[in-house]
């Protein structure tokens, strides 16, 4: 540290990596808690929307944001994209530990658009520092700290340092082909940006991926559109067989369920183009839901947050948490960094974390400790004990992991017993002693529930379920629970699913069943992207059975959430409200699994 003295207020000088080079100034903002801008930043204005984060109602535009990562949604990089082209970026992003994600969104910026700012990481000691500063300058990986913001103007940096990274990463024949631009335009930019990411991980060799599931494809704004028909024009086409995440509309009914067109269309055409690249009709945050899931131990690349910590955890395939345009970027060389979960030593536990399931505990259990454990681990992935003999269905697992991938950063999870790297806690721990060791209560419990079950209110107008989208074994249950019953007139009951799911709900007589409940069917889309008339204009009150809905819903549709299982959810359905209160297994103390 270095400390300076003159006409400005005292500051000091700390040394950092540089992840993007450039030079900024401006006031800082600084939070201890990792910040997802999908569902977390307002794309078109720069405002943070996440109303469980400390620094919501904050506009972010031309200041310098201090977090220690990204977390939650591979989404991230797409916002940061439309971040820096609409003008309401952050001047300049300083980080504890390198975010893959939100640097991802400023290297495509650069690389495709001409424009950035700078990136830097600066280690747990030097992020600690920023807390009591007012404002920081960035330049060539150095951040001078100062106690309030220098009256003298201090211009950014006006072009882009176009220099590619100094890497030791090994390039076998077809790797160099491609770089050189042999196989066209959309495959040379595409391995500019794979390799500008590889040297930030620290990557040695590339590895072969089996198929590719792209998050890209979700429609943040005018660049999202931009960068993916820059590709289609450049003669993109996938190399691996590749699935789509969730649009932004119902693409077959968008018009009949009355979106506008503003969205309709433009997200449309998003979708268009990555078919047009080569990718199949599928449309599904749960890819691991279709008949193509991956095996156990097979290399892929997966965006979409939920379906990651699926694959790596449940399934035992192995992907990193890849950023938006990346996931394209992979599909189209067919080629990974052989970094952190696509490697065995990058899939071991390092936080144990101990848990005993309550007595009478409902479905809502899993993704209230799904929640709760991403907010312990963070970056760390963690292994739970103590769950050996509760036997979560896979329902259960998504539920859990789909919660953890929204307050986590981490690419996976163990529970000893049911994931298949952990057959035992040495097993998942990698034979080494955990890191930290932590103790699940059932007051720490009781107080994620109320962070996730936030309204005071006792009506509710609108149930949403299906984030992620819903399976036909979930598809079964509700219908079993709806069968013969009416929902309120006011209050509307949606369902998101995948169009493979929903055919075969549909042949198993399931959405009959739901149909005459008075549900409403949605496909294509999920929850996160929706918004009215889809969530009917009068609604001041959703209630869900999802816990990554239930933390990012306030953010994205400015409504109040009620959360609970999918039975209360059918009560709520049928009354039009809220049982309320904690669930009696939260209100006991925690005894043996039932």
């Amino acid at each position: 540290m270095t400390e300076e003295t003159g006409s400005t207020a005292q500051t000091y000088v700390l040394s950092g990596r540089s992840l993007v080079q450039g030079r900024a100034q401006g006031e800082l903002v600084y939070a201890e808690v990792g910040l997802s801008f999908w569902g977390g930043v307002e794309p078109s204005t720069g405002e943070v929307i996440d109303r469980h984060h400390p620094l919501s109602g904050v506009c972010l535009a031309g200041k310098v944001l201090a977090i220690p990562s990204g977390r939650g949604s591979c989404t991230g990089s797409s916002v940061m994209l439309e971040l820096i082209l609409n003008g309401h970026a952050p001047a300049g992003l300083l980080l504890a530990e390198p975010d893959e994600i939100l640097t991802l969104g400023v290297v495509v910026a650069e690389v495709m658009f001409g424009h950035s700012l700078p990136v830097v990481c600066l280690g747990a000691d030097g992020f600690a520092r920023l807390q009591d500063g007012a404002a920081a300058r960035l330049e060539s990986g150095q951040v001078t700290v100062f106690e309030q913001l220098p009256a003298v103007t201090w211009a950014p940096s006006d072009g882009v340092d176009s220099a590619a990274p100094k890497t030791s990463l090994h390039l076998n024949a077809l790797d160099r082909e491609m770089l050189d631009g042999r196989h066209g335009k959309a495959t040379q930019v595409a391995m500019q940006l794979l390799m500008r990411i590889a040297a930030l991980q620290g990557a040695r060799e590339l590895v072969d991926v089996t198929q590719a599931h792209i998050d890209g494809c979700i429609y943040t704004g005018h660049a999202s559109l931009r960068f993916a028909r820059k590709l289609v024009e450049w003669g993109a086409q996938v190399r691996v067989p590749t699935t789509l995440n969730a649009i932004s509309v119902d693409k077959r009914r968008w018009r009949e369920l009355g979106v506008d067109a503003a969205l309709g269309e433009p997200a449309s055409a998003l979708g268009d183009a990555y078919l047009d690249m080569g990718a199949r009709v599928s449309f599904t945050c749960a890819p691991y839901l279709l008949e193509t899931a991956p095996g156990l131990g097979e290399q892929i690349v997966w965006a979409e947050s939920n379906a990651v910590v699926y694959a790596n955890s449940v399934l035992g395939a192995r992907t990193l948490k890849y950023p938006d345009y990346l996931d394209i970027c992979i599909a189209l060389t067919g080629r990974a960094p052989l970094v952190g979960s696509h490697r065995d030593d990058g899939r071991k536990a390092t936080v144990r974390i101990d848990v005993c399931k309550p007595a009478g505990a409902d479905d809502a259990f899993y993704p209230l400790l799904g929640y709760h454990v991403g907010l312990l681990a963070s970056t760390e992935i963690p292994v739970l004990c103590g769950l050996e003999q509760a036997q979560p269905s896979l329902d259960d697992l998504k539920a859990f992991g789909a919660a953890f991938a929204t307050t986590s950063a981490a690419p996976m999870f163990h529970i000893v017993g049911v994931t298949p790297e952990a057959s035992s806690v040495e097993q998942a721990l990698g034979g080494l002693a955990p890191r930290r060791l932590i103790e699940v209560s059932r007051d720490a419990l009781a107080r994620s529930w109320a962070e996730l079950d936030s309204s005071t209110e006792v009506a509710v107008q609108l149930v949403s379920l299906g984030n992620p989208h819903f399976s036909l074994t979930e598809c079964a249950r509700l219908a079993q629970l709806c069968a013969g019953r009416r929902k309120h007139p006011g209050t509307a009951l949606v369902i998101t699913l995948g169009r493979d799911v929903h055919e075969r709900a549909r042949a198993a007589g399931y959405v009959a069943v739901l149909e005459a409940f008075g549900a409403q069917l949605v496909t294509d889309t999920c929850w996160c992207m929706l918004g009215e008339p889809i969530v009917p204009p009068g609604t001041s009150t959703l209630m869900t059975n999802s816990g990554k809905y239930a933390h990012y819903a306030p953010g994205l549709v400015g409504r109040k959430v009620h959360f609970g299982s999918l039975q209360n959810c059918v009560q709520a359905a049928c009354s039009g409200q809220w049982a309320g209160g904690l669930p009696a297994w939260l209100m006991t103390a925690p005894e043996a699994v039932s």
